[in-house]
């Protein structure tokens, strides 16, 4: 996501390096290839024109402090004004009904029947709602199943009316069941179509004065582009939405969606979709995407992630036996299995500062730590409490065991003891320690090629 702009942004701020001032030729020079680099992510040409022209005016009218150089200044006002052009500020779902009614919206393919979920799921993890999902798609049998599917998977219950191939009445009967049974979250997902058209327009507008929803989010699919962005504000045309949903933000997306549809529809980015699992939904920042483009890493996103996951208890007796370096092969298990929770592991490094450049080409799967933990897994209960037992014939039977090398065993073993001394070294620092293990983890080289 945004890597290429990300890569020519950087290409662009050199122009000012070694500068002593911004002057207006070395500005235009510079923003020319901002402007270039925001059309090649498929921005509009008017867009790109009307923020550069804005950073060109603020960059002119700086006063720029003697510790501060041209470059960094640049960085400075791209940045806000890369936020600011994508949204400024993150914008809450309205939650407010005795049941909050929320209303999806979109056209065929453009993921509502998983985000359905992934929304469902996330009210239910992250604000614990008691959601009901609404099948109100009844063109597409296969979108009915797959709801029924991801209801399943969540622990979410799915309201559906065999026969009824009426979606006003379907979405109406499914709030009063809501009522009845103590539901606090109402999520209709509706029929889309392969294009706009009146029929669909018209069909989605009964449900909303139906429902009269306290939130109607549009679903777009990131990957079309502009198409998104066109395609968005033909929809709020009809239905003035209340929010922006992205979806497919993991894939090879030149970004110019995020970018711009805010600027277009007036509607704020809600939630972006980045992978297929259902827990893969992110809340959107704008600052801190446009950190991530900038290459700053997402650092405030990471430890938010790793605090969702780390037990604050466990932590503590962690802490104590990282202090009496009595940390065992089990205890660095349940740290990569609780890494994983968080998230597509690429995704997470990326959050790192400086990371992002240096993962770019890298093929770092979800399975990156499957060696390691089948290496682990091979292990006695006696030999993860104390690896010091590990003698050549016991290494030897772990490999195959492991399905690995002898020398892909002594190799982890001589990282976990490397990595031992340094928690040891540095022990009162939690989350720094997960993160230099994440580094440690990621030079053993599992999963990734």
């Amino acid at each position: 996501m945004f890597d290429n702009l990300s890569e020519r942004l950087e290409g662009a701020f050199k122009v000012l390096k070694g500068q002593g001032h911004i002057t207006e030729i070395n500005i235009a020079e510079s923003l020319k290839d901002v402007r270039r680099a925001l059309l090649d992510a498929d921005v509009s040409y008017k867009i790109a024109k009307q923020f550069t022209d804005q950073v060109k005016e603020k960059a002119l009218g700086q006063n720029v402090l003697n510790a501060v150089k041209p470059g960094q200044m640049l960085v400075k006002i791209v940045h806000d004004d890369l936020a600011e052009l994508m949204g400024g500020e993150k914008s809450d779902i309205n939650l407010k009904g005795k049941p909050s009614v929320i209303l999806i919206a979109g056209l065929q393919g453009s993921g509502k029947t998983t985000f359905t979920a992934k929304l469902a799921n996330f009210l239910k993890k992250k604000q614990g709602k008691h959601p009901l999902m609404v099948a109100g798609d009844v063109y597409r049998p296969a979108a009915i199943d797959q709801l029924k599917v991801l209801g399943e998977q969540i622990g979410v219950e799915v309201y559906t009316e065999d026969g009824n191939k009426q979606p006003v009445k379907i979405s109406k009967k499914s709030i009063d069941y809501a009522k009845e049974y103590g539901h606090d979250v109402v999520i209709i997902d509706t029929a889309g179509r392969l294009a706009i058209d009146e029929e669909m327009m018209n069909e989605i507008s009964s449900v909303k004065k139906a429902v009269d929803p306290h939130e109607t989010l549009f679903v777009v699919d990131s990957m079309t582009g502009q198409d998104a962005v066109n395609t968005a504000k033909a929809f709020n045309d009809r239905l003035d939405y209340d929010g922006v949903v992205l979806t497919k933000l993991d894939g090879d997306t030149r970004g110019g969606a995020a970018l711009t549809v805010k600027a277009v529809v007036n509607k704020p980015i809600k939630f972006i979709g980045i992978g297929e699992k259902v827990d893969a939904i992110d809340v959107f920042h704008p600052e801190r995407m446009a950190d991530r483009i900038l290459g700053m890493g997402d650092i405030v996103s990471l430890v938010e992630k790793a605090q969702e996951q780390f037990d604050e208890s466990q932590a503590k007796d962690l802490q104590k036996k990282i202090a009496k370096n009595k940390f065992n092969f089990e205890d660095f298990l349940n740290q990569i299995k609780q890494i994983k929770k968080m998230g597509n592991v690429k995704d997470l490094m990326g959050m790192i500062p400086g990371m992002g450049k240096a993962i770019k080409n890298m093929d770092v799967d979800d399975d990156a730590f499957k060696e390691i933990e089948a290496i682990i897994y091979s292990m006695t209960p006696e030999e993860r409490e104390d690896p010091t037992i590990l003698n050549g014939s016991r290494r030897k039977r772990i490999a195959n065991g492991s399905g690995t090398s002898i020398q892909e065993v002594n190799r982890l073993i001589k990282q976990f003891n490397e990595t031992r001394k340094m928690m040891k070294a540095m022990s009162g620092g939690g989350g720094k320690n997960m993160m230099k293990m994440m580094k440690q983890m990621q030079s053993q080289g599992g999963g990734m090629r």
